[in-house]
């Protein structure tokens, strides 16, 4: 018999130290709802030890299998390695970076991805050297992702990125900024593997639902964060573009923008009906190797 996993994904949920309890009641509706929880990047705001302790322990709460990939604010203190074990030894998060694991029967492939823009517009390298570093930093992050599709051998398969592999998913936010929320070399694995679906974050006023030019679904899944002091102590730009507290089941919707209250998760197909669970979900399994080179644009 074949049923379904039920998928809930969310991105950057910007955890400050001063964080503590603020994802509780969201976390408690997706442990209702949910047999896996995604975490697409940006889980911290700073990117420190600390604010990943703060996130680590409301997530602990949840026992749910929990993947995730790093964006790039977890990398602002040059503290990603420590945010990670910090997040996998206290809360069980498998984190993802060019890597693969199954889960229930499902494989999730994940990448943090880089910007450089879409299509024949993207960056390309020519010219000065940081400029092809840049270009070189996109190809890297785009093999990353080839290299753990490519060890999939699942039925069900999941591709997870912080940063958008196509610009529908980006439309809504200021376009001078377009590429810097992602990149199409991106794409190029994708369509060359074909997940069921692909979830990122990064485009906070961006759209939620996009496919790549080959028609597989991609997911904007990125949160806007509820505005105030608590939250964000330097009353930044995402306090500003935070949509105001609504009252939902146990508040959990005042942290959601409208548009992922529509789609707040996703059920990928796995063979073995219900015997699938009987995999414990402290036992994720790491997928064998097996890659090919991603033949970017550049």
């Amino acid at each position: 018999m074949t049923t379904s996993l039920r998928v809930a994904a969310l991105g950057d949920l910007h955890c400050t130290r001063t964080s503590e309890g603020v994802y509780q009641p969201l976390f408690a509706k997706i442990g209702e709802s949910a047999d896996v929880l995604v975490l697409c990047g940006d889980l911290t705001d700073y990117g420190t030890s600390e604010e990943a302790r703060v996130l680590a322990k409301d997530l602990s709460a949840l026992k749910l299998p929990k993947v995730a990939v790093l964006g790039n604010h977890d990398f602002e203190s040059n503290a990603a390695d420590e945010v990670s074990r910090i997040l996998t030894d206290a809360a069980g998060v498998v984190v993802l970076d060019g890597t693969a694991v199954e889960i229930l029967g499902v494989g999730f492939a994940g990448a943090k991805g880089f910007p450089g823009g879409f299509g024949p517009r993207a960056l390309q390298a020519w010219g000065e050297a940081p400029v092809k570093a840049f270009v070189a930093a996109a190809i890297e992050e785009a093999l990353k992702l080839e290299s753990a599709l490519a060890r999939l051998r699942t039925r069900g398969r999941v591709a997870i990125l912080h940063y958008a592999p196509v610009g529908a998913t980006v439309d809504g936010e200021p376009i001078e900024i377009y590429p810097f929320l992602g990149s199409s070399r991106l794409e190029e694995p994708i369509n060359r593997y074909r997940p069921d679906v692909v979830f990122h974050g990064h485009a906070h006023r961006g759209q939620l639902e996009g496919t790549t030019s080959a028609g597989v679904p991609v997911y904007n899944v990125a949160l806007c964060p509820p505005p105030g002091p608590a939250h964000d102590p330097r009353g930044s730009r995402r306090s500003a573009r935070a949509r105001p507290p609504s009252r939902g089941a146990g508040g959990h919707e005042a942290l959601l923008p409208a548009r992922a209250r529509r789609a707040e998760h996703r059920r990928i197909p796995v063979p073995g009906g219900r015997r699938a669970r009987a995999r414990a979900l402290s036992r994720h399994r790491p997928l064998g190797e097996g890659s090919r080179p991603v033949h970017a644009r550049a």
